[in-house]
């Protein structure tokens, strides 16, 4: 498994269904029924990203490789996503921080893929990024609304931007399978990324952390100890069945 793209597809795929399932976790525990009912849905777009995804992946690997395999059967170092998205959901406003964060990500990234040389991959970047126009527009008025809300609502939001910031930095730094670019200057998703997120945390009165120091690891497979949790309930059926469908 040395080919750049194969890695990059795992880093794509891994950090949308690593999110989703994150999100998956508030289905019946949302502060409204409609908001509940968009969260969940924002998960099911994301998994149906990391599924395209993994199918690309599966057949660039070739072999037995399958979606299910890729998905449920690699073990925490093989796993590529980004730390962002495996961090505890915590409250409502730093679950929709950290979507906020990650979809404005996805958004310019996708942006870029569209025109990839590699026609697959500008495939799923155009049909994700429709859905991702969407997470970022929800994301975003639920962040103004909470940051310039009530005053308990407000600190719960500082401390959001205080916890989720540091882990934002790694989005921007390539990791070796990132090097052809396949399309992407991440120098410029970057400025974008911190030219709308400063936009909209100005909107809703929420100062940008001053904290310098990055975390990073997980496009390389170092993880923080969340992720092992997440896969021994997300691989649970598949290991103890192997093989089973629904």
């Amino acid at each position: 498994m040395h080919d750049p793209l194969l890695h990059y597809c795992l880093f794509l795929a891994d950090s949308a269904l690593i999110l989703g399932h994150r999100n998956s976790e508030w289905c019946g525990h949302g502060p409204v029924l409609e908001q509940d009912i968009a969260l969940t849905n924002i998960a099911l777009d994301l998994i149906g990203q990391a599924r395209n995804l993994y199918q690309y992946a599966a057949s660039i690997q070739g072999g037995d490789a399958t979606e299910d395999t890729l998905a449920y059967l690699r073990d925490e170092r093989a796993y590529k996503n980004c730390l962002l998205v495996e961090l505890p959901n915590g409250h409502w406003g730093q679950t929709v921080l950290r979507q906020f964060f990650f979809s404005t990500y996805q958004y310019y990234l996708f942006q870029q893929l569209i025109n990839s040389t590699d026609v697959q991959l500008a495939a799923i970047a155009e049909k994700s990024l429709k859905e991702v126009t969407y997470h970022v527009r929800w994301s975003s008025e639920w962040v103004i609304r909470l940051g310039d809300g009530t005053e308990e609502s407000k600190q719960k939001m500082e401390e959001a931007v205080d916890n989720l910031w540091s882990y934002t930095g790694e989005l921007f730094v390539p990791a070796a399978y990132e090097t052809p670019g396949f399309g992407v200057d991440l120098n410029v998703v970057q400025m974008q990324w911190q030219q709308k997120v400063a936009a909209i945390l100005d909107e809703a009165t929420l100062a940008l952390s001053q904290q310098g120091w990055m975390q990073k690891g997980g496009k390389e497979g170092a993880h923080t100890e969340h992720l092992g949790y997440i896969l021994a309930e997300m691989q649970s059926l598949q290991r103890t069945y192997p093989g089973a469908r629904w």
